[in-house]
């Protein structure tokens, strides 16, 4: 059986598992649709949430991040597990404890503000349209490889799977659809990792395989790595090169990102008690951990396996000529995300550091997608792999439709514009606004403004700038008052997109789907490491206009009180 076959055998299986769930666990109610019905097992919503918190980012773009950046982007690997970590301490047990279906509402609830709620609103959909961006790419960037057409018909397949599933179960058939998805991701992930790190250092388990010996030069396998750097003209794969400030700020901005991500935080309000959202949140961590552990491995070797593709005699002085390339060069050109150009007219194929006289332009999106076929896997681990990095982009997306979708039906619809509208209605205008928002993220995946986790980066500064502070002071702090909140979410919010802007927008090439990156504005911090500084001016301005202003009133610090207090923590508190 050829290749393509079996990607389209393994894959259209995977699909239409996600379809069968979605059709067995449909939606019949405002409930199952936002939180399904509250009735999810800490295991079954662990998993699922390590689906949801696990994107494209983390499966197809970060080992490429890691591949090519060496130690500066340990900080993806920082901030995001540090990030599940705070949420999982400082916000899920309490938001579930106050028993509402969204982070909006939440919001608006505890500032005692209609206008809150809707900044809430604003700044979810800010940040999750933007995140959302990434899981397209990711799932344009598997398709027109694996699937052998183009990236947009792609995107339109993935959405319309997505939209399937998602606008017939809403959480409930999401959540069920996500635990699938990290069977096959996890699997799709970890059987390509251990095959090659036994082929580079004979160690059946990546992680120690890093830190393992190669066996091709018979030292460790990062100083072989180092060497063949160095000899390139790249720098040190363990050496760091950006800013301490910048790396500092870029890890924080991930960590209390992810904290703020809502489509994250509303998985813990469909468990049933307060208990089971801290059990499924160790649980999480737990799955979560798996890949994680086993990425800087991946990319590590991905960057290795990558030059002796290019330099196969074991030294760099002997480059491949390009007419003896091998089959996955030519599979991966036909995709436009790698491509050859001899500058110097040798037919040789030139991998240096040296951007005037490099050869070789490898997208770093295709680092996870590829290696299987850089390593000379079998067929079936490479079919695998291309179902892994589809699930891995849909779980997310459906995710992040959730939670828009739920923003704009129950957080604008039902409680501003139209408060008496039947149960029927909502749920069928919560489908709609599903629908609306799948063809936009359609639309923003076809034009993304740059690789996967890189895009993803960005929408973690937004949710970092403007919602965690918001969810901090509002369960944390009885003094913050709504004009603070909003004064505080408004100005973390519009600071970061401008800065971004101004670091991106403004240098946007006509005629390109790219942004130029521009010198940093402030020191050296990067567009992606400025969200740390938005919710650090969020706070602020929260806290001086609080003070500057009326008291927050009785009856809120009450509630305050009651969602901090433990007591009733195996049952939750519903308001």
């Amino acid at each position: 059986m050829d290749q393509f076959t079996l990607n389209l055998l393994v894959v259209g299986a995977t699909f239409a598992l996600y379809i069968g769930i979605a059709i067995w666990a449909r939606a019949g109610s405002t409930s199952e649709f936002y939180a399904a019905g509250r009735g999810v097992h800490p295991v079954v919503n662990g998993m699922a949430t390590g689906a949801d918190w696990m994107s494209a980012a983390s499966f197809i773009s970060m080992a490429g991040i890691i591949a090519f950046g060496g130690y500066n982007t340990s900080a993806y690997l920082m901030g995001w597990t540090g990030g599940y970590v705070l949420l999982a301490m400082l916000l899920a047990p309490y938001l579930r404890k106050f028993g509402k279906f969204t982070v909006p509402e939440f919001i608006g609830d505890r500032f005692y503000s209609q206008t809150a709620r809707t900044v809430a609103v604003i700044c979810l959909i800010v940040a999750s349209l933007t995140y959302v961006i990434g899981q397209m790419t990711g799932v344009g960037v598997a398709f027109s490889r694996f699937l052998e057409v183009d990236k947009l018909t792609g995107l339109l397949i993935g959405a319309a799977i997505v939209f399937f599933y998602a606008v017939i179960g809403g959480m409930k058939g999401i959540t069920y659809t996500q635990v699938a998805q990290y069977v096959v991701l996890i699997i799709a992930y970890t059987i390509p990792a251990i095959f090659i790190s036994l082929q580079l250092t004979g160690n059946a388990l990546p992680p120690m395989g890093l830190f393992s010996d190669a066996t091709s030069s018979g030292e460790p396998l990062l100083s072989t790595l180092n060497g063949l750097l160095n000899d390139l003209g790249f720098a040190n794969y363990t050496e760091q090169t950006d800013t301490t400030l910048n790396m500092f700020l870029f890890t924080v901005s991930l960590m209390i990102g992810t904290a703020g991500l809502p489509h994250v935080i509303v998985r813990f309000f469909t468990v049933p008690t307060v208990k089971d959202a801290r059990y499924s949140a160790g649980w999480a961590l737990v799955f979560i951990a798996l890949l994680y552990l086993t990425a800087p491995a991946v990319g590590a070797m991905a960057r290795l396996n990558l030059i002796n593709t290019v330099y196969p005699n074991g030294t760099t002085e002997q480059p491949l000529a390009y007419d003896d390339r091998p089959e996955w060069v030519s599979n991966w050109e036909q995709t436009g995300l790698l491509s050859f150009e001899d500058k110097n007219g040798d037919g040789l194929i030139q991998y240096v550091a040296d951007a005037d006289a490099n050869e070789f332009i490898v997208n770093r999106d295709i680092i996870t997608l590829a290696n299987p076929e850089i390593a000379q896997l079998p067929a079936w681990v490479i079919a695998l792999v291309a179902a892994g990095g589809l699930a891995a982009a849909l779980s997310t997306a459906a995710g992040l439709l959730m939670a828009i979708s739920s923003a704009v039906s129950h957080d604008l619809i039902k409680s501003q514009i139209n408060p008496e509208i039947s149960e029927k209605g909502e749920l069928l205008s919560a489908r709609v606004s599903m629908g609306v928002a799948i063809v936009i993220a359609t639309y923003l995946g076809a034009n993304p403004p740059g690789f996967a986790a890189q895009t993803v980066a960005l929408a973690f500064g937004l949710a970092a700038a403007s919602i965690f502070p918001a969810l901090m002071m509002g369960i944390f702090s009885k003094r913050i008052n709504n004009t603070g909140a909003v004064a505080g979410m408004v100005t973390g919010l519009i600071v970061t997109l401008v800065y971004i802007f101004l670091h991106k927008g403004w240098f946007f090439i006509p005629g390109t789907n790219s942004f130029t990156d521009a010198d940093p504005l402030l020191l050296s911090i990067k567009s992606t490491s400025f969200g740390a500084i938005g919710a650090l001016l969020n706070f602020i301005v929260a806290y001086f206009v609080s003070n500057a202003t009326e008291d927050t009133p009785q009856e809120i610090k009450e509630l305050v009180e009651a969602v901090r207090v433990p007591r009733g923590s195996s049952a939750a508190v519903d308001h």
